[in-house]
């Protein structure tokens, strides 16, 4: 009897979190994630994208790591322009952001904000694939308003050749709090041909074992602010045991690797502190029972304070 291969795992991207630093710290310490996808370049009034603009996805910084950078661009030109730059870079694949719920974004018909738009989007994609190089998936939600977005697209976009389609469970209006909506995410497995991969609440290995076992045969799974909140749900998953004592030392690690990464790179403690101060909004669930401690480490003014209450946190 053939042996089920493990699933594909997944890094989310979050805006102002997982640059190329954070992804190179992470995968050094935490075993699990297979492939990742960069937060979206911000679309520019001229097509043009010099280094500077798309800095964080040069090869140098990616490597030994499949990563899949993301596009916001609503218009065909800058979206061509974007895509086929990043195709020189070396990429093979990129993503469409038709996901993002952020008002600024959604306000201006990009990211989530497309979804109650099929004619757009379609238009879109007729214009841009014959000039792509590379590869184009698509990260989406639900809809924007209604769940009945996602469904009206779906059959749609059938005819593009898709490399597949990532699906967030909520909708756009609901940013990011709410339940997933996962009879919802079911409808839609039978409104396309293309492959899914889920996106949307996974944390601890309840959630994902209970949700294989919903959407089986389904294979792809993004994990986004579960990698913070439970950084060893990638090794839970693909079941690399891992003992308590190597646990806290890891996170220890991760802190210690991303904190001194970040010092080095960004300028001044302020930039340093706020950077560090938004991972643990997420991290400290990793440390069960000391949520409470978070406030004395978002309220630290200094390094020395900063320090001294993570130190309390890791028990150092």
């Amino acid at each position: 009897m053939a042996s089920i291969p493990p699933p594909c795992l997944y890094m989310a991207p979050l805006k102002g979190i997982t640059d190329s630093l954070f992804r190179q710290v992470y995968l050094r310490n935490f075993p699990g994630i297979d492939r990742s996808m960069a937060p979206f370049v911000n679309p520019q009034r001229s097509p043009r994208y010099p280094e500077k603009l798309i800095a964080d996805l040069l090869p140098e910084k990616n490597q030994d790591l499949e990563l899949v950078p993301q596009v916001l661009n609503s218009d065909a030109e800058g979206f061509i322009a974007l895509g086929n730059r990043l195709h020189e870079l070396g990429y093979g694949e990129i993503n469409w952001n038709l996901g993002c719920p952020v008002k600024m974004v959604a306000g201006k018909k990009r990211g989530s904000g497309l979804l109650p738009h099929p004619d757009t989007i379609v238009d879109l994609l007729e214009r841009v694939l014959p000039q792509l190089k590379p590869a184009l998936s698509i990260k989406m939600r639900l809809g924007y308003h209604s769940h009945e977005e996602a469904l009206v697209l779906l059959p749609r976009l059938d005819p593009f050749p898709l490399a597949e389609i990532i699906i967030h469970a909520r909708l756009g209006a609901q940013l990011y709090s709410g339940p997933v909506h996962l009879d919802h995410f079911d409808r839609c497995r039978t409104h396309t041909c293309h492959r899914l991969v889920y996106n949307g609440d996974l944390v601890t290995l309840k959630d994902f074992n209970t949700l294989a076992a919903r959407f089986r045969p389904l294979d792809r799974w993004m994990i986004g602010r579960g990698l913070l909140t439970n950084p060893f749900l990638p090794s839970e998953i693909k079941g690399i045991s891992i003992s308590g004592d190597e646990r806290a030392k890891c996170l220890q690690l991760f802190h210690d690797d991303l904190y001194a990464a970040l010092k080095e790179r960004l300028s001044g403690p302020g930039h340093l502190l706020g950077r560090m101060k938004q991972v643990w909004i997420y991290f400290i669930h990793a440390f069960a029972g000391k949520e409470k401690l978070v406030k004395k480490i978002t309220r630290a003014s200094t390094e020395q304070s900063y320090l001294k209450a993570v130190d309390t946190v890791l028990e150092r």
